[in-house]
Parts: structure tokens; sequence; C-alpha cells
């Protein structure tokens, strides 16, 4: 008679199964959408219970908004390393909307679900998280490289930085590739700085 061998369970910490419940329901959002979650479909696809799911998270909302925190956390951290990086100008404008479009190709539709849920997002593109940081990081380098006034320099960056969640949009939507709209996308940023330096300069001499 051969004796079964009992299969240990598995035991995860707590950041660790949260973090497979977010894997799961962000492979759901990309695949099926918002509205055909719950929390028992969750749970049922993570291979847990229910209730444990209920440990982490009050509801279905508080989910999703992690979900979507921890997506455009990574997804800043991704362009502040290309930044951080960077010995030109030029390159840090190239890297960090390298990093944005290939990001938004791999989890772009996951993130647009997100943010088109109301009670999810506040309907802001993804750079507008931690967005007042990274202004002041590329402020001052644009100051320096372009021989602006500082407050100049954040207002030129701020709004700069609506041209690559323009350029994601077009590249989900579009039939353009990723290269081609990197290629604009940078052209249209590093123009833009010139253009202001010789304006600015003109007004103010």
């Amino acid at each position: 008679m051969n004796e079964q061998i009992p299969v240990k369970r598995r035991r995860f910490s707590p950041e660790k199964r949260k973090s497979l419940i977010l894997d799961h329901t962000a492979e759901m959002v990309a695949r099926d959408g918002v509205a055909v979650l719950s929390m028992e479909r969750i749970a049922k696809t993570a291979g847990i219970s229910k209730s444990l799911v209920y440990t982490y998270y009050d509801n279905l909302t508080e989910l999703l908004q992690e979900l979507l925190q921890r997506e455009l956390k990574r997804l800043r951290r991704l362009q502040a390393q290309e930044a951080e990086a960077a010995e030109t100008f030029e390159a840090l404008v190239r890297g960090v909307t390298h990093q944005y479009l290939k990001y938004i190709e791999d989890r772009g539709l996951l993130i647009e679900r997100l943010q088109a849920e109301p009670s999810v997002s506040d309907g802001h593109d993804p750079t507008d998280y931690s967005r007042s940081d990274a202004v002041e990081y590329v402020g001052k380098v644009v100051a320096k490289n372009f021989d602006l006034p500082l407050d100049f320099a954040y207002a030129v960056s701020d709004i700069a930085f609506g041209l690559p969640a323009n350029a994601g949009a077009y590249f989900l939507h579009g039939n353009m590739s990723r290269q081609e709209i990197e290629n604009i996308t940078v052209t249209m940023i590093l123009g833009s700085m010139d253009a202001l330096k010789r304006e600015y300069g003109m007004q103010n001499k």
C-alpha cells in the first residue's frame, strides 16, 4: 500500500499575498475589463478564499485603486532611473519618453481601463502621478541646459509633461509604431525647448 505524501501548502507573507491578488486582478482587467470583476471572481482566479481577499481589501474599489497606484509607481520609478542615468538633456528626454511608451505598450490597456473608472481614478493621465517631484527635477535640468529662470523652467517642464500622455494614447489607438511616436515626441520636446530659449531670450534682452 502506497502512502500518500502530504502536500505542503505554501505560506506567503501578507505583502506577497497582496501582490499575487493584484497580479491576478491586473490580468483580468487587461483581458476582460473592469465590469466583469468581483471579489469572488478574483479569489477564484487567484486560488484563494474570498474571505482572504477581504482580509486585505475592504471592497473592490479599494483593490483597484491600489492596483492603479502600483502601476503608476512602477512607471514613475522606471522613468526616474532613466532621468538619473542620462548624461545629456536629449538623453533624458529620450530615455524618459522611451520608458513611458514601452510601459504603455505593455500595460497601457490595463492603466486605461482602470483610469476610466471614476471610483478608481481621478481622471488624470498617468504622467500626473508624483508629478510635482518630477517637474522639480526636470525643471532644474531645463533651467541649467537652456539658461532659463527656474520658475519659468518649472512651468515649461510641467506643460511638457502632457506630451508623453498624448503620445501614449495615440500609440494605444493609432497605427504608428512605438519608435515613430517616440521620435516625434522627443523632437517636439527638444524643438520646443530651443524655441522657448530663443523667444524668451529675445523678449528679455
